[in-house]
């Protein structure tokens, strides 16, 4: 969604803390090869393969996030002849924007290799190499052999990573700040107001380095065998850096037989002729007879919205079924403020009566969105959807994975992994009911990863459960902007690199207000916590934020762990030009685990209050409780008061600090935890 800027009217805007903290730890797994596995391709043994999830022990995650086909392997852990980068927690850095914050960077000749921990038949690889010098990108090999079996090369390309200056972002190293009016941590200025003009580094604000390449081996091959990631000699990459690698063991194409096939209308699975026109009329068909439509194995290009409405669509599997297009200027805007087209499939515009039993699974939708444009709908999947599903799909290279305005209900997203997105992952906009996400796993989106925004119309009845985010670029791993009834329940949440949090509850963006229960339960988070640049503080792991209004629903947060925090593990905030008008209240933490946290346990920047009951902390950088209230530090104490419910443990909400002692400190030193361990 849109970033707005605080700018000058933010809260104090002062030095930028740097920071470099250590990655978590790994333990050392070994995963049996699966029963029944065949055609399993011998290959030599290599050391004990180091498994992990969003860069920890998988036992310090157990039973939150998604369910995934995929075993996740840290760069960092494998055998290399190149350097390991990081650990760093600053933003615009090759190493904060990694998974672990850590990753290898190899030279040319260089490599990595990792040992399979399972029977495997594909893989995934996050990588960045270079931007060209004036921005666009570039392409680059990276050869790839697993135990003894042929050496293959991959295509790598920057053509969809390299984003500079300010939001909106530009593609171009060169520019100038897109937006001189604005107040930069970098000088602690308005550059258009500063006399002399102060001197900005160019390229100003890279980000956005990384993005994945997935690769079908055409074999499987055996628990133990060695891949070998190899920047060949001759590339015309300066370097390659390797973040991780995923081993998948991918099921056969599916095949349905009595379905609709969409071969029969003329599309071309080999993607050299534009198969958009024969995609509606088979999609016309299919309604008509109420039968499946089948996507076989291939590569579709399609260069426009596919409009979907009572039809089921389904594919041979995301591996296997490609659904790829161009980014296409339009003559003229269309109705929407959209500049450009681009593949992606749409239900109805809520305002027409939107779409209803609209399914979709077992297929990808590979994008060529470069720039972010907010008018532009180009989304892998939009429009509204009633009482549909979305289910394993893979969407990449969109503006957007999904993005549904309502208002509209009942639709469930499952299984699905979406990847390298400009902007947001998901985002219920509007009205969006009784729908929810499940089992999703989300990896370097642009913006908030996956949100619920109430903009004009409630969101209500809403559920984020077990789902995995990881790298969020800007912003957040969970937003939820105002709605009612709404819950987020065990989530995995690592790596949000700048302006966000893992988990925020905020009154922004125009929102209606929070209402009924919201539930926070039995999440975990990691390395979470950033920097936010307009105001130039660090953020909690969970961030509350009052900005348009009050906050004053029945939040429960029960049963998270919020691990090896940058900076605060609990975050409450209303800006500085609202503070004396909003505040924030009837919060309860109740079972809460902190594992490490850079300054506080609990920070409040607001009026208002919270309980907490059973909340225990170890590793706290500074004072459990950094106690502002709304800066007006009365003779009566801070404006926002604490209760304690009892079973708090290891000394953080000690009794002097109770119910509203005053301990301000605007930006305390943080001090680097150490890695998370089993409680």
């Amino acid at each position: 969604m849109q970033r707005s800027v605080e700018g000058a009217a933010g809260l104090r805007p002062a030095v930028p803390i740097a920071r470099i903290l250590p990655a978590g730890t790994a333990t050392a797994v070994a995963l049996a090869v699966p029963a029944g596995s065949a055609a399993l391709a011998a290959g030599p043994a290599g050391p004990t393969p180091v498994v992990t999830r969003a860069g920890l022990d998988p036992a310090l995650v157990a039973g939150r996030g998604a369910t995934v086909d995929f075993v996740e392997q840290e760069a960092e852990h494998g055998r290399t002849t190149g350097t390991v980068i990081g650990p760093d927690r600053a933003e615009y850095t090759l190493a904060g924007e990694a998974s672990g914050r850590r990753a290898v960077r190899l030279s040319p000749g260089q490599y990595v290799e990792f040992t399979l921990p399972r029977a495997t038949n594909a893989l995934t690889v996050r990588y960045s190499i270079p931007d060209a010098p004036s921005g666009g990108g570039i392409t680059a090999p990276l050869r790839v052999t697993v135990g003894h079996g042929p050496a293959r090369t991959m295509t790598l390309t920057s053509q969809y990573a390299w984003l500079y200056n300010q939001y909106p972002f530009t593609n171009d190293p060169g520019a100038d700040l897109l937006h001189p009016d604005w107040w930069i941590t970098e000088c602690s200025c308005v550059p258009a107001a500063t006399t002399p003009a102060p001197a900005i580094t160019k390229p100003f604000r890279p980000h956005h380095f990384y993005d994945e390449q997935r690769l079908l081996l055409g074999r499987t091959h055996r628990a133990g065998e060695v891949v070998r990631l190899t920047a060949p000699t001759g590339t015309a990459a300066a370097w390659t850096v390797i973040d991780l690698l995923d081993s998948h063991l991918v099921a056969p194409p599916r095949v349905l037989p009595h379905a609709v096939n969409v071969l029969a209308f003329g599309a071309d699975p080999t993607g050299r002729r534009e198969s958009a026109d024969a995609f509606d009329r088979a999609v016309a068909y299919a309604r008509r007879v109420d039968r499946t439509l089948y996507l076989p194995p291939g590569t579709y290009q399609v260069n426009r919205h596919i409009t979907v409405d009572d039809v089921t669509i389904a594919g041979a599997g995301s591996w296997y079924t490609v659904v790829k297009g161009r980014e296409v200027a339009l003559d003229t805007p269309a109705p929407d403020g959209s500049v450009h087209t681009g593949v992606g499939f749409y239900g109805r515009d809520a305002a027409d009566g939107g779409s209803s039993d609209v399914h979709l699974s077992g297929f990808a939708v590979e994008g060529d969105v470069r720039d972010r444009i907010d008018t532009d709908q180009v989304n892998a999947i939009g429009g509204a959807l009633n009482h549909s599903t979305v289910d394993g799909l893979y969407l990449h290279h969109t503006k957007v994975g999904l993005w549904f305005d309502g208002p509209m209900t009942d639709l469930r997203v499952t299984n699905t992994v979406i990847a390298d997105q400009i902007a947001d992952g998901l985002n219920f906009h509007t009205g969006v009911t009784h729908s929810s996400v499940s089992h999703s796993f989300v990896r370097n989106t642009g913006d908030d990863a996956l949100a619920m925004w109430s903009e004009r119309t409630g969101n209500a009845h809403n559920t984020f459960d077990h789902n995995t985010v990881q790298s969020p670029v800007l912003a957040n791993g969970i937003a939820l902007y105002g709605g009612t009834d709404l819950t987020v329940s065990h989530n995995l949440i690592a790596d949000p690199v700048r302006e966000g949090s893992a988990i925020q509850i905020g009154s922004r963006f125009g929102a209606e207000p929070f209402t009924g229960q919201l539930r926070i339960t039995g999440n975990t988070t990691v390395r979470a916590g950033t920097d936010d640049l307009n105001w130039n503080i660090g953020l909690g792991a969970i961030w509350f934020y009052a900005l348009d209004r009050s906050i004053d629903a029945d939040i429960q947060v029960v049963g998270d762990s919020y691990l090896d925090n940058t900076y605060n593990a609990i975050m409450l905030v209303s800006d500085w030009p609202v503070k004396d008008k909003y505040s924030i209240s009837n919060v309860h933490f109740r079972d809460i685990r902190v594992d490490g946290a850079g300054t506080s346990v609990v920070s409040a920047r607001t009026a208002g209050s919270a309980s907490f009951a059973d909340v225990d902390a170890r590793n706290v950088g500074a004072v459990g409780v950094n106690n502002c209230g709304s800066f007006h530090f009365t003779p009566a104490g801070s404006e926002f008061g604490l209760t304690d419910l009892g079973g708090n443990d290891g000394g953080w909400l000690a009794p002097w600090l109770l119910p509203n002692t005053i301990t301000c400190d605007d930006r305390p030193p943080v001090v680097p935890p150490p890695a998370p361990a089993p409680w």
